[in-house]
């Protein structure tokens, strides 16, 4: 049974909401449902602080009180007279009513309109005392780049990429997101910024080599290597393709290693003939090497002499092993072959696999060659040694500036020229930009973003940050890297706090390519798509799942999101959407037929297609759920804490997990989750958490679409959002979703305000995430309409002095 999308069933947004109902609006070329949850709601009398405090102890207090203190709150002792003292309790209280979480069921509730009035009360109430007395809060004086940030910083300073997972440790999450807690700077993580610092001064520099260096690249061991790798040409299958960046001039060995199994035999030696290997330099043929079958069973001489020595210019160049295609027989079977074949015992490979690259040199360097990292560095070549140091001046001037987003003065390139002179009485002058460029790097104006309250503000003041603040806080939000050349001049000049210029910095920031790094990075966290990388689900269960498909998943939710934020679409599309991205190997998982080969393109689905928004994604699907089936618990808190707005709180300490020995594996999923709907400790959480993961059912693990359960008969996928009729599956669970727009575009204004500042959403950021909504709706929630009001705001803009 395929269920449409909300999209074509008008009929199913005619839903009995508790604080809302729709009403339809079109934004130009993106046709969603853009209403404000309170404007169909029948006209009702103004509420009154009196009206608001009745309702509140008539509904809110039978729990929240002295004797039970129910959640650690009270509202017994509310004094709505003297709301601003009241904030944050109110803050929850209206969370709570605006996604039906409470009261809780079985407990008597406002109707429609008292939920409205209440609301509306409160928030306009608590909006006027935070217009009178802005509150911004306080990112931290001191915030690290994180791992992602320095990589991309990097790339923007020195044009130079480099992979940060190598050089620097992970960093913490907090509040969902890597750019939090960065206050801190440990010892040894300071000894790993000091090494990266000199290998990435000396690679930009192309600076003689200490030693002889080894790279190793590894291929993950479950990609199937059967059919063509995206990066390597046509005509090609399996292998691996990266941009890797040779140091200097010179000659490098490059040794391939075959995939083997664990008896250390080399996989898929099952055609006698012998098969090449190439290995390609910028996608030509530097080395063809011969996979022979042994004779015997000694597989260690079938690769042992993998290795050639390639002369190589310095700089980035595609660097890549592949196999020429060998034409196959159609596989007769009746039912789809696997498309995995990695698993030498369960599905084996059919050809040799590439296991790892390895890149040695330099060697009869010929010296640093002409990179971009040079060109970028070098903005000028002293002539005679007597020119040399004030050349250095001007290298270093221009390249702290940008280091240190901010105009610098002669105080600034003090460290830098010391390191300079110092090793230019050793070496010559290339080597002594290295050092200067080396201090930069571990200068803590460059690993740091600080923000500092000026000398006349008072303690505990709000202020306006500087424009250069404002111009790292919106090339961080955005890129998550540096200002660029445009926004600091801008900024310098004390322009960029105008209205009319940062709209216009923004917009020309999210038309950038750099603003990919939302729908990577944000988005990455944001949905817990980082997490696939560690998703394997059971191979007995799951045979057909390989990396091939888990980087699949994640490229297609990268480059839907990439195209919401491109074509400014609605927020709304995020669910609603009649397209999504695939290549051969992700079409044939879901079972859409016509679409061949390894590349990605858009795909425009039918009105009753399986596949569409978010929820329908292969990546969210897996990576909420288990290795062996399927959590209605972890889709439900993923769906509500991600897309509603209304988190659950984590279980008590003191509550065991579900005992899943004591279950029978054969029972339908909803009856072996029973037990914590009917443990009353648990009831108050799964009676709202499950029904939400119930209408995700038709998915399995690995996202795939199911009518039935094995012998358990259709698949029951009855669920529901909180205060809401009941909900039928991914379509059911879609429309109402959307039929509380604001509160959808509300989330995830919460999110990307967290990501843009640094630091947790607070009770009073409410106010201003409540404003962004508001004037962002008349647009239909766009995406560039979240943005920019973010940006606005006074949380973004403003900070509070200690």
């Amino acid at each position: 049974m395929h269920l449409p999308k909300p999209k074509i069933l008008p009929s199913l947004l005619a839903l009995s909401l508790v604080a809302c109902g729709p009403q339809d609006s079109t934004v130009p070329g993106s046709p969603v449902l853009a209403t404000s949850a309170e404007a169909s709601l029948t006209p009702i009398a103004q509420n009154s602080a009196s009206d608001t405090k009745s309702a509140i102890n008539q509904y809110c207090v039978v729990c929240h009180n002295e004797q039970l203190e129910t959640a650690g709150l009270r509202l017994d002792t509310v004094d709505l007279a003297n709301i601003g003292a009241q904030a944050e309790v109110l803050e929850k209280v209206i969370r709570k009513l605006r996604t039906g979480t409470m009261p809780p069921v079985g407990i008597p509730s406002p109707s429609p309109e008292e939920r409205h009035a209440m609301v509306a009360w409160l928030e306009s109430s608590l909006d006027k005392v935070a217009a009178a007395n802005p509150n911004p809060g306080r990112t931290e004086t001191l915030r690290r780049l994180n791992r992602t940030e320095y990589q991309n910083a990097i790339r923007d300073l020195l044009k130079l990429d480099i992979d940060a997972n190598s050089l620097l440790p992970p960093d913490e999450s907090g509040y969902g997101f890597d750019n939090v807690n960065v206050g801190d700077l440990t010892p040894l993580l300071l000894d790993r910024y000091l090494s990266a610092a000199q290998k990435i001064s000396r690679l930009a520099i192309g600076g003689v080599q200490a030693s002889i260096q080894s790279n190793v690249i590894s291929v993950p061991p479950d990609l199937t290597q059967e059919e063509h790798i995206s990066g390597l040409p046509i005509g090609t299958r399996g292998g691996v393709s990266v941009t890797y960046t040779f140091p200097q001039d010179g000659e490098y060995d490059i040794q391939v290693r075959l995939a083997r199994n664990r008896t250390g035999d080399i996989g898929g030696l099952l055609n006698a003939d012998p098969q090449p290997v190439e290995l390609l330099i910028d996608r030509e043929i530097a080395e063809t090497f011969m996979v022979v079958r042994p004779n015997g069973s000694d597989h260690s001489e079938v690769d042992k002499d993998f290795k050639a020595r390639v002369p190589v210019t310095a700089g980035p160049h595609d660097l890549g092993v592949t196999f020429p295609k060998i034409s196959s027989s159609l596989l007769e079977s009746e039912r789809q072959p696997l498309q995995s074949h990695f698993n030498e015992i369960r599905h084996p490979r059919l050809n040799p696999a590439v296991y790892q690259v390895t890149v040695t040199g330099p060697y009869a360097t010929q010296g640093p060659g002409d990179t971009p990292s040079r060109r970028q560095l070098f903005v000028c070549q002293p002539a005679e040694t007597s020119e040399e140091e004030a050349c250095a001046r001007e290298i270093l001037s221009k390249l702290t500036r940008r280091a240190y987003r901010r105009p610098v003065d002669e105080s600034d390139i003090v460290g830098p020229i010391n390191f300079y002179q110092k090793t230019r009485t050793e070496s010559n002058f290339d080597e002594a930009i290295a050092a200067a460029l080396s201090a930069v790097l571990m200068n803590p104006q460059f690993l740091f973003r600080v923000e500092m309250a000026p000398d006349n503000v008072a303690p505990l003041t709000p202020y306006r940050i500087s424009d250069i603040e404002l111009a790292s806080r919106l090339s961080f939000f955005l890129w998550s890297s540096l200002p660029d050349e445009e926004l600091l001049a801008v900024a310098e000049r004390g322009k960029l706090s105008s209205p009319e210029e940062l709209e216009k910095q923004v917009r020309r920031m999210l038309a950038d390519h750099r603003s990919k790094n939302l729908s990577t990075n944000f988005a990455g966290q944001w949905l817990q798509l980082r997490n696939l990388e560690a998703f394997s689900p059971n191979v007995r269960l799951y045979p057909d799942f390989d990396d091939n498909l888990r980087q699949a998943f994640r490229q297609e939710s990268e480059l839907f999101l990439d195209s919401v934020l491109r074509e400014d679409r609605s927020v709304l599309d995020l669910l609603n959407a009649d397209y999504t991205f695939l290549n051969e190997r992700l079409a044939k998982h879901y079972g859409i037929p016509g679409i061949y080969g390894s590349r990605f393109r858009r795909v425009e689905l039918s009105e009753r297609s399986e596949r569409g928004g978010l929820l329908r994604h292969g990546s969210v699907l897996a990576v909420t759920s288990f290795p062996n089936r399927t959590s209605p618990v972890l889709r439900g808190v993923w769906v509500l804490d991600n897309i509603y707005g209304a988190p659950p709180p984590p279980p008590p300490a003191d509550v065991p997990a579900l005992d899943e020995a004591a279950v029978a594996a054969s029972l339908p999923m909803r009856e072996r989750l029973a037990a914590h709907r009917n443990n009353p400790v648990c009831a108050s959480c799964h009676n709202t958490i499950d029904p939400v993961g119930f209408s995700l059912e038709n998915f399995d693990v690995v996202g795939r679409w199911r009518d039935h359960d094995g012998d358990n008969g259709p698949v029951d996928v009855a669920g529901g959002l909180p205060n809401m009729d009941d909900l039928a599956g991914v379509s059911g669970l879609e429309a109402g979703l959307l039929s509380r727009p604001a509160l959808l575009a509300d989330t995830i204004t919460d999110k990307l305000m967290t990501f843009a500042l640094g630091r947790g959403v607070e009770y009073y950021d409410a106010p201003a995430i409540r404003k962004i909504v508001r004037e962002a709706e008349p647009e239909g929630y766009r995406f560039s309409s979240l943005v920019i009001g973010i940006v606005k705001s006074a949380p973004f803009q403003m900070r509070t002095s200690l």
